[in-house]
């Protein structure tokens, strides 16, 4: 039977590259998604990876996404914690709606994506629980209290989660990318984003395949001495 991987905010930027990846590494891959239905239906058309629709903040629609996936494709093994949002602002302008909706599906997605999977990946004895965070979680960002809380919330939830299941086959480690030359980036307006590369060492933006092959490898029966670990991924921008 092959190994399914589910990917959430799996259809575009990062996670369409995660899908990608892991597909040509041999699973089966089920891209989480909860937007645009005709673009992910076109990435779903163009990959032949299976495309299912749910909010990662709702606690409900998550147990019943997952059950079809399941039902759909089989076990779950993989699991990466892709989606995320921001709703920037200065924390003295912000609004509780904007800190809330940051919460609910950055970091409550932790609990309402993995909840539903932790058993079964330990009574089956193995299970890859990959996390994206971000360098803005590890170091923080003007104008993204929010978001960096978030950010930073999953990295604590990875060592803590990783503790817990180490005994059990089961890995659960974290990946915090920098500046990815995804559409969210692309849209930072020129001066800006000359601004932000300059504080890169590498002197570039990361490419989001560049994402999906640290996943690949945490993923695997290679990385199984791996756990709670946060890998870094930044240019050298910021050295955790």
């Amino acid at each position: 039977m092959a190994k399914v991987a589910l990917v959430t905010g799996g259809t575009r930027g990062i996670g369409a590259a995660i899908c990608i990846a892991l597909k040509e590494a041999g699973y089966t891959v089920a891209a989480n998604y909860c937007g645009n239905d005709e673009k992910a239906n076109a990435f779903r058309d163009q990959h032949g990876i299976a495309v299912f629709k749910w909010d990662v903040a709702d606690e409900a629609g998550c147990a019943a996404g997952i059950a079809k996936v399941e039902a759909e494709l089989g076990p779950v093994s993989v699991l990466v914690n892709n989606a995320g949002i921001t709703r920037d602002g200065m924390f003295h302008k912000m609004t509780f709606t904007q800190w809330q909706e940051v919460m609910r599906t950055n970091l409550d997605s932790m609990f309402t994506m993995t909840r539903p999977l932790i058993e079964g990946m330990r009574a089956r004895g193995h299970g890859r629980i990959i996390n994206i965070s971000s360098i803005n979680g590890q170091k923080g960002q003007m104008g993204q209290t929010n978001y960096s809380a978030a950010k930073a919330g999953v990295i604590g939830f990875t060592k803590a989660l990783a503790q817990e299941n180490a005994g059990k086959g089961v890995t659960v480690n974290c990946i915090c990318p920098g500046y990815i030359n995804t559409e969210m980036v692309a849209a930072v307006p020129e001066p800006v984003l000359t601004k932000i590369v300059s504080a890169i060492p590498v002197g570039r933006l990361g490419q989001a395949e560049e994402i999906a092959a640290a996943v690949v490898y945490l993923a695997s029966d290679l990385a199984g001495f791996v756990t709670g670990s946060t890998l870094t991924a930044n240019g050298g921008q910021y050295m955790a």
